[in-house]
Order: C-alpha cells, then structure tokens, then sequence
C-alpha cells in the first residue's frame, strides 16, 4: 500500500512540476460533512439585484460576456423560452458595483444579478441628462419591458427566492442599493404586478399606506426621522439635516421602486406614507418565500 501511494504522488509531482509537490507516503485523511453541521449558518446569497442593459441584445451578450461587467442571468427581448445563465450561481458576478443595502456592502458577494435587455431611458431623454437638461426623470421617459421578459424575470426569481430564503425586500433594484449612481430597472419595471401575481419582492399595503396619509403627522416629522426610516427599510441614506441631492437621489430611487409615476424626488406626503407602510409591514421580520 504504502509502494502504490508513494508512486501515485510521484506520478501527480511529475504531471504537476510547477506546485513544487514532494512525494510523500503520508495517508490521505477523509472530510466528514455528515457527522457534526453547524446550525450557525445562512445562504451566503441574500440579495436579488434587477437590472436593465440600457442596450440592444447583441450588444448586452457581448458586453455581458467578454467586458469586465457581467451577471449571473441574462434576459433579452428575443421572443424565445430561453433565460441565459452567464455567470454560475456559486460564482460571484461584477453587476452591483459600490452600493449598499440594508447594511449591507460590497453586495457582488452576496447577490444574484439579473440583467433585462431594455433602453431604459428612451434614447432622446438620454441626451438632454447630458446636457444636464434633465435631472431626474419623469415616469413617460422610460422604455417598457415586453410581456415576455416580465414572465422569465417571474419565473426566475420565484425560483432563485425560494433555493436561497431570500426576503421579499432583499429583491431590489439596481438604483435601491446605488440612488446616486443607477436608475435601473427603472420607471416602468412593474414591482406591483409582480408581487401582486407572482408574490415576488416586497410592496405595502394601501390601507397601511391610507392610515399614515395624516397630514399632521408627516408635518411634525424631523428630516432626521424620516431619513431614519429610510435607514430602517434599508436605504443608505446621509444623516444631515437637510435634503441636500444625495438625499434626493435617495428619494427618487425609493419612488422609482414603490412609486414610479408619482417621481417628484422630493419628500411629500404620499412617500412618506408608503415609507412607513413599508417599515410597518417588513421591518424585524424574515419575510422568507
């Protein structure tokens, strides 16, 4: 036995003459994963981040594929019964970039990212943001999703919620963990209908949201508070006493997720409302699927 084993890590020495390997006759020892298992554990993916590709599909493969920028799944507008996987689940994709929700960083590590072909902003609004025309953009300058992307992204992320435990309100949207940055999926991805058919990612409830439209209790709110309950939902949000444009952008993006033809980016009464909703319904709770 101990010939065989020497031989067998002379032939892997010769085969493998970089790793700088010496024969040896020690005994090779077993890894048990059934004995004992750590209850102190979770899925080490905890977020499902939704983008668009503000592109054509040939040129999203292409970037998605052979550039620096990649995600796990890939959805175009073909008309076919195909969602692409990119990038193994097991693996980590570059999708997010700097960001943060829900205290979380660096969420490339923790998340699955999913790619829709769509131009987002139509291309003649795009320009005029340029110019600096245009800050934030009203509901009619998004593109719309078809039909059939929205029933791959459905099943998709029932399945991916369901495999990893993940919390309704851990399924954001690109611009949800980067406000200052990213607008993506944009104005016209249809969060609503897809918690409302599908039971996908987080929404309040209208008589949650009727019950905080009190205009006096919005009135008495400090800035300090209601940016504590962005924090509390999960929004990175600055601790200023002011709504200076970091804190706008942090506004737009909650309206693009849970308000999207009512984007005024300043804080009103109606965003307030949802805000607290939300935080009634899903704060302290695992929400899982």
């Amino acid at each position: 036995m101990a010939k065989n084993t020497t031989s067998l890590a002379l032939a892997l020495c010769l085969t493998m003459p970089l790793i700088g390997c010496v024969a040896t006759i020690e005994p090779r020892y077993v890894i048990d994963s059934e004995t004992y298992q750590a209850t102190g554990k979770s899925e080490r993916i905890k977020f499902i981040i939704l983008h668009y590709t503000v592109s054509d599909n040939e040129r999203s493969i292409k970037l998605l594929t052979t550039g620096n920028v990649s995600a796990h799944y890939l959805i175009l507008s073909d008309d076919d019964d195909k969602i692409y996987s990119l990038v193994p689940e097991s693996e980590r994709a570059w999708h997010a970039g700097n960001g943060e929700f829900a205290g979380r960083t660096i969420l490339n590590d923790t998340s699955i990212g999913i790619e829709i072909v769509n131009d987002g902003i139509k291309p003649e609004y795009r320009k005029a943001l340029k110019q600096g025309v245009q800050d934030y953009h009203p509901y009619g300058h998004y593109v719309e999703f078809d039909e059939l992307q929205i029933k791959k992204v459905a099943q998709l992320v029932q399945d991916l919620a369901l495999k990893y435990k993940i919390s309704p309100k851990d399924i954001i949207g690109h611009s949800d963990m980067a406000p200052s940055r990213k607008t993506d999926p944009g104005a016209k991805f249809p969060w609503q209908r897809l918690y409302e058919q599908y039971g996908i990612g987080a929404w309040y409830d209208e008589q949650d949201k009727q019950f905080f439209m009190n205009q006096d209790e919005f009135d008495a709110a400090t800035i300090p508070e209601i940016k504590q309950e962005f924090r509390d939902y999960g929004y990175r949000i600055n601790d200023t006493n002011t709504w200076d444009k970091k804190s706008h952008d942090v506004i737009y993006a909650f309206q693009l997720h849970f308000s999207p033809q009512h984007l005024t980016a300043t804080m009103d009464l109606e965003t307030y409302a949802i805000l607290k909703a939300l935080n009634k319904k899903y704060a302290g709770t695992d929400n899982f699927y």
